[in-house]
């Protein structure tokens, strides 16, 4: 195997090279060429940049501020003595370290999650068929065909190319598609002019090839540079920094303050071992060290539940986005309708046929004017002629089932040719395809050029869109004989049919006698045959997830290729537009978007609904004029031509199943279903996910700044401290893990699809969080100081006193999470049971409190004391009645807010 590795593939001849890798053009390798290759090549993956142990993460857990100041007071007290200060403070730091190097973990089987997602499949003939596999299995030798739209999967020499073009900008920095050919090269020309080779990574933008892997992983082009390029994910996103860099400032304030509360302490005579514990306390009391590791955590969780939706996250800023989208501009077939496609008429010599539908089974009437068909024949055997030779497809039955292998349309064709008679193997016998033109979305038709046997001819046969199909025909078939075209009958009943929201394909032939098709075949002299039409019918469950994202504020328009009526029909049924809207309000097509200027097309956008007949590159200046709107854009797409709106726009959205690997690698979110709804449950995820992380910072603020204000008051004022420095470590680091991060886990508000979307430019401390931040530390600080010298003014001791405090401060926090749970309601209007984990949560706080107050152990470590039946009353009457305050303080936001737009 050593001989082929490193051979300069561009200038063999193509049959030498697959002689050399004892392949074959047409049946590919078999099991055990493929076995021994995959044992001595290994797979097709390039080595990725080496991970971290986990004993490395473990230790760079302890490379954190925090830690370094945690750290220096467990070793400063332990030099003076104070051993269980010292001990304490040092198990806050493993119990911080543990919790950090778990979150990591998680956060990178998050992202492992999303690549295993994303490997590329590929189109390999092995032992005569054609496969999809994935293309970490290809070894050399595996012959590989290529579409538009296709990923190279490895270094491939061409053996046949159609018309090959291939974007090798990540290789070479050519920026324009390459033409591809089959010929033969000196070696020592650059890699840019071998002409005959197809890179891997590089994209396939027009046409199709069949090739021969010679180089796979490091071997390849690409494996040779790949150092040059790694890519490393990353679970950081604008929101991530945003707080990170919050965090970072207010570690620096904090640590001033910390400072200042040192110096002040020393002045008022304190000792400077109990000055310097209260220094680290303020520190970190106020320091809301969780909070990174709670966005952490959040994205993480939203990303496995969309994914679990069908919605697969490329590009984790998108999950902060989906929730601020307000228009979405979805494509029509298989994205809103079910891509089951049946044909129900047939119209052809100036007759309207219609035709039972049962699925894929091949079984049908014909019916004319309500009289079934005993026979088909004359120009309807010939459309179904048509409409299956120029064809891809093909019906499978397995189990009794039918289905589709290839496009749903072409096999609507496939299968009202066999309930019309046409019987597979003559037809493939009688007709031989000798040449074939794909589909392309810029050219609206394909082509295939088929011998006729018998009668010694070929005909080129045609079928594509209605007004692309009549620009070539100059006659039409009309009971068997060819006239001049009546192009406006056909085009009435063309519209006539999609008006009924049915997908129309018209179809056309002439004989010729080149063998290969060019494109000088294509002017004006087709014979039109007739028209087939198609019911797509939409998806229930999208005609649903319309009207819940309209309910959200979320503008939806539809953005198809297909034909204006029909799409307006389509849009009408889903509710995109209202049920007595006018078609000349509601619907752009592709050739009046031509004649406007940005402006003016700026200007349109606000009304229209419906963009129909419209190419792949009209999408960006749809984007682009929505955008200029402010409005924050979802772009479905699934062709070559779709990725630079995908790019333009804020979440690009590929189809998993039908979209061409240039689609999926532009996009920041893949459907794995192809399903309209798996958006609307993404746009709901990515507003949980926001509202989520806007609950843990509601929550966290307000009680670092509780903390930090009690021991600042205590030092500025000379008075004795409340809390001990070890009690607010306890404080911190048990409502932190069992409280606060519980947040994140909170399920859907019921309203979050009634509200309307998010604006990105809104600061993360919003007005609203900053005052209640404020009113709940302050009543943290007035109640905790209240109860300390009430239970110091009953006779209790200053251990007692400083329990009680520690037990305010704990359940004020425990019943103001409530009032977290839902920051636009009530909370005696909430569903307190919604949130397993936070109630258990809440439990284990409770139990842990009731440990610190009377397990003898506990009482050592933190110097508590137990406390009696009414004091525990006390404490817990005063701490649920923050749930009033913030109430009253959402009553008065609301009366202000009511005056303020009235």
């Amino acid at each position: 195997m050593q001989h082929l590795i490193g051979k300069s593939w561009h200038s063999i001849e193509g049959d030498s090279v697959v002689e050399l890798f004892e392949s074959d053009v047409n049946d590919g390798l078999g099991p055990l060429s493929i076995k021994h290759r995959e044992e001595y090549f290994g797979k097709n993956a390039l080595k990725e940049k080496k991970q971290d142990s986990k004993l490395k993460k473990f230790f760079m857990q302890f490379h954190n501020a925090l830690i370094y100041i945690l750290l220096g007071a467990s070793i400063v007290t332990a030099a003076l003595h104070e051993w269980v200060d010292s001990g304490v403070i040092f198990a806050v730091v493993i119990i911080n370290v543990i919790v950090g190097f778990i979150q990591e973990l998680k956060a990178q089987e998050a992202i492992e999650s999303l690549k295993q997602m994303m490997i590329t499949e590929a189109v390999v003939i092995r032992d005569g068929k054609k496969l999809n596999i994935s293309s970490v299995d290809l070894v050399p030798g595996d012959i590989i065909l290529l579409e538009s739209g296709s990923k190279v999967p490895a270094d491939m020499r061409l053996l046949e190319c159609k018309d090959l073009k291939v974007d090798e900008s990540m290789l070479t920095g050519e920026s324009l598609p390459v033409s591809k050919n089959i010929s033969q090269y000196n070696q020592d020309i650059t890699l840019n002019d071998r002409k005959n080779m197809a890179y891997s990574g590089t994209y396939v933008t027009y046409g199709r090839a069949r090739g021969i892997v010679v180089a796979t992983a490091s071997f390849t082009e690409l494996g040779k540079i790949a150092h040059l390029i790694e890519e490393t994910s990353s679970m950081d996103t604008p929101l991530t920094k945003k707080i990170s860099a919050f965090s970072k400032i207010l570690l620096y304030v904090i640590l001033v303050l910390a400072a200042i509360t040192f110096i002040m302490g020393l002045l008022r005579d304190y000792s400077a071992v109990e000055t310097f514990m209260a220094s680290v306390a303020l520190a970190v009391g106020a320091i809301p060290e969780g909070l990174p590791a709670a966005v952490t955590i959040t994205l993480a969780i939203g990303v496995h539940r969309m994914a679990k939706k069908n919605a697969i996250i490329r590009k984790l800023p998108a999950v902060e986005t989906l929730g601020s989208v307000t228009t979405i501009c979805s494509d029509k077939t298989g994205t809103l309708t079910q891509n089951k496609m049946s044909v129900v008429n047939i119209f052809c010599s100036g007759k309207s046929y219609e035709i039972s539908a049962n699925g894929y089974e091949p079984k049908g009437d014909f019916i004319y004017d309500g009289e079934k068909l005993t026979s088909i024949n004359g120009d309807i055997s010939e459309i179904l002629k048509v409409g299956y030779l120029c064809n891809e497809s093909y019906l499978v039955q397995k189990e009794g089932e039918y289905s589709i292998n290839g496009d749903p349309t072409e096999g609507s064709l496939i299968v009202s040719a066999l309930k019309g008679g046409v019987d597979e193997y003559t037809i493939n016998k009688k007709y031989p395809r000798l040449d074939i033109l794909p589909f392309e979305s810029d050219r609206q038709f394909m082509a295939t050029i088929n011998k006729d046997i018998q009668n010694s001819q070929n005909t080129i046969y045609l079928k594509g869109s209605i007004e692309r199909t009549l620009d070539i025909c100059k006659y039409e078939l009309a009971d068997g004989k060819v006239q001049a075209i009546e192009k406006e009958k056909i085009i009435l009943q063309s519209e006539l049919y999609a008006g009924s929201g049915l997908r129309v394909l018209a179809f056309a032939k002439k004989l010729t006698n080149q063998e290969l098709i060019d494109y000088e075949m294509f002017r004006d002299d087709f014979i039109f045959i007739g028209l087939q039409a198609m019911m797509d019918p939409p998806r229930p469950e999208a005609i649903e997830a319309v009207k819940e994202s309209l309910g959200a504020g979320i503008k939806v328009m539809m953005i198809t290729g297909d034909h204006a009526l029909t799409a307006f029909s389509i849009s009408k049924m889903m509710s995109i537009v209202d049920k007595d809207a006018k078609f000349k309000d509601s619907v752009l097509q592709g050739k009046d978007l031509f004649a406007l200027s940005d402006s003016e097309l700026i200007e349109k956008v606000a009304n229209i609904k419906v963009f129909a007949r419209v190419e792949p590159e009209q999408k960006l200046r749809i984007v682009d004029a929505l955008q200029a709107r402010g409005e924050i854009v979802a772009m479905t797409g699934d062709g070559v031509n779709d990725a630079p709106a995908l790019k333009q726009a804020d979440i690009g959205i590929a189809m998993g199943k039908g979209g061409t690997e240039v689609a999926k690698e532009a996009a920041d979110m893949i459907l794995s279903d192809d399903n309209f709804s798996s958006i609307a449950h993404a746009i709901k995820e990515g507003r949980n996910v926001f509202d989520n992380l806007i609950k843990f910072i509601t929550w966290t603020l307000p009680t670092n700044l509780g903390e930090g204000l009690v021991i600042l008051v205590a030092i500025m004022l000379g008075l004795t401290l409340p809390i001990l420095p070890v009690q607010i470590l306890w404080i911190n680091m048990s409502t932190a893990i069992l409280l606060g991060l519980m947040l994140v886990f909170e399920p859907q508000e019921d309203n979050i699809m009634s509200r309307p979307p998010r604006n990105p430019k809104e600061p993360i401390l919003t007005k609203v969080i900053v005052t209640q931040m404020l009113v709940v530390g302050f009543y943290m600080l007035i109640a905790s100081y209240f109860m300390f010298n009430y239970s110091i003014s009953m006779g209790h001791s200053v251990e007692y006193a400083r329990t009680v405090a520690v037990n305010i401060f704990v359940f004020v926090e425990l019943f103001y999470l409530f009032s977290c749970k839902e920051l636009h309601k009530s909370v005696f209007k909430t569903n307190i049971m919604n949130n397993k984990l936070l109630l258990l949560g809440v439990a284990m706080m409770s139990l842990a409190q009731i440990t610190f107050t009377h397990a003898s152990f506990m009482n050592t470590m933190f110097k508590s004391e137990k406390l009696d039946l009414i004091t525990w009353l006390q404490i817990l009457s005063i701490s649920f009645c923050i749930l009033f305050v913030v109430e009253i303080k959402r009553f008065i936001d609301s009366k202000l807010s009511h005056k303020k737009y009235r």
